[in-house]
C-alpha cells in the first residue's frame, strides 16, 4: 500500500458518507423585540449612506442566529439580500478554503508548517526562497511582494502560475509583513499538489458538502446568477458589470480559483462554518482530546486541538504583525472593533466582506457587502466592519446583564 492510501481511504469516506440531519438553528430573538434590533438601524443608516448598495449581517451566539439584510443587490436590481444572497468573498477565500485546507493537512501530518516551501513545490525557486516556509506563507512575512498584474503579464494561467512561482523575493523571509495574494497563490498550489486535485473540488468534498454549505463554492452556475450580489463596473480590463465571476483580476485570469480568491458564499454558510470553527477552538466543549474524535459539524475528524489553536493565535513571527496562520487577530483600528477578546481571529476581503469569530464568547460575527459596485473607491465599509463588531459585543452583553438574576 502505497503511503498515501490511508488519508486518501479517509477522504474517500468523508465523501461517501451521509452527514447526520442537522437541526435548523435556533433563532437569537425567536418572539417580540430582539436584542440586536439596533443592529438594523445601524446596518439601514450606513448603507443608505453609501457604504454599499446593500448589505447583510448575520451573527451567532453560542450557536443561537440573528441575520439581517437591508439595501438591494445593485443599482439596477432592487431585490433586497437576506441570508441566502451569494456574494464576492474575496480574500476570505484565503482563511475559508485556503487555510482551513491547510489546517486539515497539518493535523493529518501531511504538510509541515516549518517545512521549505520548496519540500512541496520544487518550482517555487529564485534566491532565498529555500528558506521560505509554509508558516511564512500563512503570515505574509515571506518576502513576496504583495501583487503583480498577471492578466497583463503573462499569455495564460499556466504562465501565470509560472510568473508566481519564479517572482524574486522584496525582502528576506520573516523581516516584515507584506500581505501577499501571491503568497497565498503559492499556498494553493501546494496544497493542489498534496492532495493531486484542484483547490476548488477539495474544499467542495471536505468543507463545504460536509458543513452543508450549498451555497459557498467556485465559479457560480448560471443558475445562481438572480442571487449574486454584482461588483465592480470593471473599466480596465472586463469593461463591464462583473457578476457571479470573480472582481479579482488574478483570480479571473486563473480560472476563478485560486489560493487567495475566487470563493463565493452566502452569510447563513459563513455562520455555519464559523460555528464550526468555535467547536474547533474549544475542544473543551464536546471532550474531544489531543487525539482528535469526530466533529459534531461534519463528517471527517477534527483538527487536533493543538492545531486548531496554532493557526488562530497570533504568531509574532514579525515584530508589528497581528497575523495568525491565515488569520488575523485584533488589533488597533482593526476591523474586530474594540470590544472583542484578544483570542478573536477573522479576516476581511477587499469586496466588502468579513467575518470574526470570538471562541470565548462562541460569537461569530459576519458581514457581507458589495461595497465595490460600481466602483472600487468607496471607503466607507471600514467603519462599518468596526461599528457592526463593536455594537454587537455591546448588545449582547447588555442583554446578558439584564437577564442575570439579581444578586
Amino acid at each position: 500500500m502505497s503511503p498515501r492510501a490511508p488519508w486518501m481511504a479517509t477522504l474517500a469516506l468523508a465523501a461517501c458518507a451521509r452527514p447526520a440531519p442537522v437541526p435548523a438553528p435556533r433563532p437569537l430573538c425567536p418572539a417580540g423585540p430582539c436584542t440586536l434590533d439596533p443592529l438594523k438601524a445601524l446596518l439601514d443608516s450606513a448603507v443608505a449612506a453609501g457604504a454599499a448598495p446593500g448589505a447583510v449581517v448575520a451573527i451567532s451566539s453560542h450557536g443561537a442566529r440573528f441575520v439581517y439584510g437591508t439595501g438591494r443587490l445593485a443599482l439596477d436590481d432592487p431585490a433586497r439580500p437576506d441570508g441566502g444572497t451569494v456574494y464576492d468573498l474575496a480574500s476570505l477565500t484565503k482563511v475559508v478554503a485556503t487555510t482551513t485546507l491547510a489546517m486539515m493537512a497539518v493535523s493529518e501530518g501531511r504538510l509541515d508548517l516549518d517545512a521549505p516551501v520548496q519540500r512541496y513545490l520544487p518550482e517555487f525557486r529564485g534566491a532565498g526562497k529555500e528558506r521560505v516556509t509554509i508558516r511564512h506563507l500563512l503570515t505574509h512575512s515571506s518576502g513576496l511582494r504583495a501583487d503583480r498584474p498577471l492578466w497583463r503579464e503573462t499569455p495564460d494561467a499556466d504562465s501565470a502560475l509560472r510568473l508566481v512561482n519564479m517572482t524574486p523575493l522584496d525582502t528576506a523571509p520573516g523581516v516584515r509583513m507584506v500581505y501577499s495574494d501571491l503568497g497565498a497563490i503559492v499556498l494553493g498550489e501546494v496544497i493542489e499538489r498534496l492532495d493531486g486535485n484542484r483547490l476548488d473540488r477539495l474544499a467542495r468534498r471536505r468543507i463545504f458538502a460536509p458543513l452543508g454549505m450549498h451555497s459557498t463554492r467556485f465559479t457560480p452556475p448560471d443558475s445562481w446568477l438572480p442571487r449574486v450580489a454584482p461588483t465592480e463596473y470593471d473599466t480596465a480590463w472586463r469593461k463591464r458589470i462583473v457578476r457571479g465571476e470573480v472582481h479579482d483580476e488574478k483570480a479571473a485570469w486563473l480560472g476563478g480559483v485560486a489560493g487567495h480568491a475566487g470563493l463565493f458564499g452566502s452569510a447563513e454558510d459563513l455562520v455555519t462554518f464559523g460555528e464550526w470553527l468555535v467547536s474547533e477552538t474549544d475542544g473543551r466543549k464536546d471532550g474531544r482530546t489531543e487525539g482528535g474524535g469526530q466533529s459534531k459539524h461534519s463528517v471527517f475528524p477534527s483538527f487536533r486541538p493543538s492545531v486548531a489553536g496554532e493557526f488562530t493565535r497570533r504568531q509574532n513571527l514579525v515584530p508589528g504583525s497581528s497575523r495568525a496562520l491565515g488569520w488575523d487577530t485584533p488589533s488597533p483600528n482593526s476591523s474586530a472593533g474594540t470590544r472583542l477578546d484578544s483570542t478573536s481571529f477573522g479576516h476581511t476581503g477587499f469586496t466588502g466582506t468579513s467575518i470574526w469569530i470570538d471562541p470565548g464568547r462562541e460569537l461569530v460575527i459576519v458581514l457581507l457587502t458589495n461595497r465595490v459596485h460600481p466602483t472600487r473607491t468607496n471607503p466607507r465599509v471600514g467603519p462599518l466592519r468596526i461599528a457592526v463588531a463593536d455594537q454587537v459585543v455591546t448588545l449582547l452583553e447588555t442583554a446578558a446583564r439584564r437577564a442575570a438574576p439579581p444578586r
